[in-house]
């Protein structure tokens, strides 16, 4: 009898302990990859068979949801991973493109057509992340592998100034670049077995990688804290490269090509390139290594429970596949069009997968998301309280997750309030010089560069959100122009409310001719007064208006970050003469005049170009 009672107490015991309610903050683990394709993960496969393989990638799609119109807030990385922690559209934060933060200058002085606008070189520092929100909130917060939402990877802010307890991402120990630490030669010195080798092979032949041994790490010493995990993987980022010779060996095999001899460049076209073949391979063994930590390790929080029953997780890109350069194909991402540094729908849309507690498995979700979802969405999953007056761009998907994940209806637009059914990318940067919107299925893209078609149109899915023109093939612009010209509006309006900055003409452009380019004003003279700047033009047609003084801190640097400052302007009607002032602010070393008329052309003074900097700005005097 008595063995018999203390059996019954145990099981009473062991049965209220298993039936322990939920911990009321779940762990976040969130992947974001850099520069993986909407076609490098065997679940998205379209078309033409995917020769990658991506067991765990699959596997996470069918723990949770898999959605096939998926987004980045940005062609390139550093303003997709600012606009996901910030929450904020690339456009309203003037941060569009990568290790910016320079004054506004053409490429060639005279072949090309078009200036970029100023953008910030970063996220602004004083950005209230949803790590920060996090971590006021009890979390537990890590970040491993890439940053780069400063205006180059050494600089402020770095991940501790931006609310992560843990980082380690890119010191002058080259290690914590992982196994994307560049290779001197990559058919030589591949990782081995030895165990004092910083890349040597597991029992599975997979190389060490840093990045991915640090998250393992930091989800096993934190586990007994609500956690939130940013793992940033460096790859599939180009170097290509891959430390595990037998990878390479078999996709060469797999792929019927002959080993290569010749270290450099690789110029098959499609998805024929075995280094690439072997990172993405390489990527999918380590997040399998994480999900089985999550799988196979007990909650302390949660006795009788594994780590993955109340962990989110989350897996995106940071941008559309990198389809290589004219040395090297990296990957195909077709039959979307364009990849990576493009505004069509390679360079945009990405793998997006969400699963954890609540949210049903193995669902295929035709609802458009973005990126910029994720910061309202996780406040809303970790019952985190936003901050007074934040202002965040994405929509929450909480409810779509844990309701139904195929009802658009359940995303809202944080705007109106209503069903959202639009959304804008602004990449007025590089050779894309695009913005667009996406609204109902129809995709418009607005052309800066005044040498193309100002408009394009094309209808990417139905109203049922089913494929008919991803490719982007059919350009529907002139044959509905009403839609066209609606779109163009409500594109406009959205990037006048944000201030984006907009792309403006080079009057030295011999290539293509622009109209009104002989009508730009004459800068007369400039000189320093105190801590004020003058400027004296004269009006050759068109008028001026608008002037910033662009100005850096530290301009002597070739890594400094620069900044605008308004400038006024005085113009004088008869004389067409005019003089422009500005306050020189304080710590400035060197500044700069852009003047803009009203054909949009833009003036700097003293001229400036991409190979000068930080050139010869007009250094101020004290």
């Amino acid at each position: 009898m008595k063995t018999s009672g203390l059996l019954t107490i145990l099981l009473v015991t062991l049965g209220a302990v298993l039936c322990a309610d939920r911990p009321d903050k779940p762990h976040v683990l969130f992947m974001l990859i850099d520069d993986l394709g909407w076609q490098d993960v065997v679940c998205y496969d379209l078309d033409e068979p995917c020769p990658y393989e991506t067991p765990n990638m699959d596997k996470l799609s069918r723990k949770g949801v898999m959605f096939l119109n998926g987004y980045s807030p940005s062609p390139v990385c550093s303003p997709s991973r600012g606009a996901i922690l910030s929450g904020k559209h690339p456009a309203r934060t003037m941060n569009t493109t990568v290790a910016s933060g320079k004054p506004p200058a053409p490429f060639h002085r005279r072949g090309n057509s078009f200036i970029a606008p100023w953008c910030r070189g970063g996220m602004d520092p004083k950005e209230y992340t949803i790590t920060q929100a996090l971590k006021d909130n009890g979390y537990t917060t890590g970040h491993v592998g890439k940053w780069h939402v400063a205006i180059n990877h050494h600089a402020f802010p770095q991940p501790v100034d931006q609310g992560f307890d843990f980082s380690t991402h890119y010191p002058k120990n080259q290690m914590a670049r992982g196994v994307q630490s560049g290779m001197k030669n990559r058919l030589a010195n591949f990782a081995t077995k030895n165990p004092k080798d910083p890349y040597r092979l597991d029992e599975n032949g997979y190389p060490y990688d840093h990045v991915t041994g640090e998250a393992l790490k930091f989800l096993e010493k934190s586990k007994g804290s609500p956690f939130f995990l940013y793992y940033a993987s460096w790859l599939v980022h180009s170097p290509l490269q891959s430390r595990s010779q037998v990878l390479l060996e078999k996709y060469c095999k797999k792929l019927g090509v002959d080993y290569p001899t010749d270290p450099e460049g690789w110029t098959l076209e499609g998805q024929r390139n075995p280094y690439y073949c072997a990172m993405v391979e390489t990527l999918d063994y380590y997040i399998g290594q994480m999900l089985t930590l999550l799988e196979t390790t007990e909650d302390p929080r949660w006795p009788g429970h594994k780590l993955i029953e109340n962990t989110y997780i989350i897996f995106t890109s940071d941008n559309g596949g990198m389809e290589g350069h004219h040395l090297e194909v990296f990957t195909d991402n077709y039959p979307l069009d364009k990849g990576k540094i493009h505004t069509r729908e390679g360079g945009v849309r990405v793998p997006f997968l969400i699963s954890g507690p609540g949210i049903s498995s193995q669902i295929k979700s035709e609802v458009v998301i973005n990126g910029l979802d994720l910061y309202p969405t996780l406040l809303s999953l970790t019952d985190s309280p936003n901050k007074k007056n934040q202002i965040l761009d994405g929509s929450d998907l909480s409810t779509l997750l844990t309701q139904d994940p195929q009802d658009p209806s359940l995303v809202t637009d944080p705007r109106t309030g209503k069903t959202r059914n639009t959304m804008f990318w602004h990449f007025p940067n590089g050779y894309c010089q695009q913005s667009t919107i996406l609204q109902d299925g129809y995709k418009l893209i607005y052309n800066h560069m005044p040498e193309r078609p100002r408009l394009e149109l094309y209808q990417l899915y139905d109203t049922k959100r089913k494929r008919i023109d991803w490719e982007e093939a059919n350009d529907l612009s002139t044959k509905m122009p009403k839609l066209a010209q609606r779109m163009e509006r409500q594109l406009l309006k959205a990037l006048k409310e944000w201030e984006a900055g907009m792309t403006y003409y080079n009057p030295h452009c011999v290539r293509v001719p622009i109209e009104g380019k002989e009508k730009v004003c004459e800068v007369m003279k400039i000189k320093q007064v105190g801590r004020e700047m003058h400027l004296q033009y004269r009006e050759k047609g068109a008028k001026l208006i608008r002037a910033d003084l662009i100005y850096s801190l530290n301009g002597n640097d070739p890594g400094s970050a620069w900044f605008p400052a308004v400038a006024k302007i005085a113009r004088d009607a008869e004389t067409k003469a005019g003089k422009v002032t500005a306050t020189i602010p304080d710590r400035a070393t060197h500044v700069v005049f852009n003047l803009i008329d009203e054909n949009n052309f833009l003036v700097s003074h003293p001229e400036i170009s991409k190979d000068q900097l930080p050139g010869p700005a007009w250094v101020v005097q004290p």
